[in-house]
């Protein structure tokens, strides 16, 4: 015997006889399990997602909400008296060197 058989075989499959009164196995297979799965809306799948996330959400304490709030109304404030500063002094440099 010059060749061995290696020590693993190779798994024997039984083939089934072929059945014309059968269904075909993936048929069989996927019938039981598409019934007990009911199929989900996805409307209402997308808001139960928005409901948990929004559970995980650290909400501010009232303290903090009223402190930035006030912080971006303040900023605000400042950015549209500069802005409004700086609109005016080009209206009046614009005018000034229309008239000449």
């Amino acid at each position: 015997m010059l060749f061995k058989k290696s020590a693993v075989a190779e798994p024997k499959t039984k083939k089934a006889a072929p059945d014309s009164r059968r269904k075909p196995a993936g048929a069989a297979a996927k019938r039981p399990a598409e019934q007990s799965i009911k199929k989900e809306n996805k409307l209402v799948r997308y808001f139960k997602e928005v409901r948990a996330e929004l559970r995980k959400v650290i909400w501010p304490t009232r303290q903090t909400t009223l402190r930035l709030t006030g912080i971006v109304l303040s900023v605000t404030l400042a950015t549209s008296v500069f802005l409004g500063a700086v609109d005016f002094l080009f209206s009046k440099l614009i005018s000034l060197i229309l008239s000449i």
